[in-house]
């Protein structure tokens, strides 16, 4: 869907039509960067040219994405302003204006050919991206040198401490609106038809964590299947990992074979590894959604038998190498909050474990297998209904 307004020119006095998409999430923009010419030199009577200006990206924290910038320059040419030439009553000509490309931060700027410039992490980082010519003088026969031209790449990446991960339909952003409850500022960025979100979970002390929820994963995203590297690229950047699981499991479509909660597990470990194994050694959060449906306690005691054994129920199925430590398990129901206020806490306990300085000891994760035995026999609350 497109979206049409009207901008009245200051300049021209007239009326200008200008076609935007609505819809589009930009995470990656290819622009052609030019820096300005030096202004020329008076040999006469020695003057310089003003230096070029520079063009160069800034990190903004207040920007949620690419989109401003790809309105902003939809020729997707940018220039910086060429330097002032030599006057006689101004032998020192005045540089050009730089041009400050904004964006936000999780930025990585590369060149077309993949070279790294910079990453784009706090606000206020800045890189250069084209210098502007030499102003003339007597070493260049006083002419102004052409300013730097090259096209570079906008690499954007979220940047959430905790980043949600799971199938389509796992409840993933269910769980995230639940989880942010306390501080509900969810800005909704749409990724085709699929929108990944960004909530704050705020604390009673004012401490905040971030929580992404990424786009549905399928079988052979690392493969660009599905969103593919769209999805897989924004989890790089979280601290924390937290995986979704539906109890009753998943199907993609009729035609697809129907897969398990161990199944999903397995196979969302396979596409993390097959696209960057480093990923699973990133601390990881494991919950088992979806506990309030139809024999989701039988299916969930299943679950937990066949993740104690590493066996999987489908033999098309195959295991990572490397199966993830994590740093804890929980069953959750995000309509009646079964076990939330828990979950929320655990986040704080491991994001503060893994990252801060000030360590709370009573927070190291037990083994994963402990883990699995203390659910094993563990009585869940009787306040919900597990069949």
């Amino acid at each position: 869907m497109f979206l049409k307004y009207r901008k009245v020119c200051d300049i021209f006095k007239q009326t200008c039509v200008i076609s935007r998409n609505k819809g589009t999430f930009t995470d990656r923009l290819r622009l052609t960067v030019k820096g300005g010419a030096g202004g020329n030199g008076l040999p006469r009577y020695g003057g310089i040219g003003g230096k070029g200006g520079n063009v160069v990206v800034t990190a903004k924290v207040s920007l949620p994405n690419l989109n401003k910038v790809s309105h902003k320059y939809i020729t997707r040419k940018v220039a910086a302003t060429q330097g002032e030439q030599s006057k006689r009553y101004r032998l020192l000509g005045k540089p050009g204006s730089d041009e400050v490309i904004h964006c936000p931060l999780g930025v990585t700027v590369e060149t077309d050919d993949g070279f790294v410039l910079g990453d784009l992490n706090n606000d206020g980082d800045t890189v250069v991206v084209a210098l502007g010519g030499r102003g003339g003088e007597s070493c260049n026969q006083f002419l102004g040198q052409k300013g730097q031209k090259r096209t570079i790449v906008l690499d954007y990446k979220l940047i959430a401490d905790v980043g949600l991960i799971g199938f389509p339909n796992a409840g993933k952003s269910t769980l995230l609106k639940a989880l942010s409850r306390a501080s509900p500022k969810i800005a909704s960025y749409p990724f085709t038809t699929l929108t990944p979100n960004v909530g704050i979970m705020q604390y009673d002390d004012f401490r905040k964590i971030s929580v992404a929820d990424m786009p549905g994963l399928i079988e052979g995203a690392h493969q660009n299947v599905g969103l593919g590297y769209k999805f897989l690229k924004h989890i790089t950047r979280t601290r924390l990992l937290l995986f979704v699981v539906d109890v009753n499991g998943f199907q993609f479509q009729p035609e697809y074979p129907m897969r398990t909660a161990i199944d999903t597990l397995y196979l969302l470990q396979k596409e993390l590894e097959l696209y960057d194994d480093t990923l699973l050694h990133k601390p990881a959060l494991l919950v088992v959604s979806k506990m309030d449906s139809k024999h989701s306690k039988k299916r969930y005691n299943e679950f937990l038998q066949h993740l104690n054994e590493g066996t999987c129920v489908n033999s098309d199925v195959e295991p990572p190498k490397k199966l993830i430590e994590f740093d804890d398990l929980l069953p959750i129901c995000s309509h009646n909050t079964y076990n939330i206020e828990k979950l929320r806490n655990r986040i704080r306990e491991l994001v503060d474990f893994h990252f801060e300085e000030t360590r709370d000891e009573l927070s190291q994760p037990q083994s994963f297998k402990s883990i699995i035995h203390r659910e094993q026999n563990a009585k869940h609350d009787e306040n919900i209904v597990i069949v």
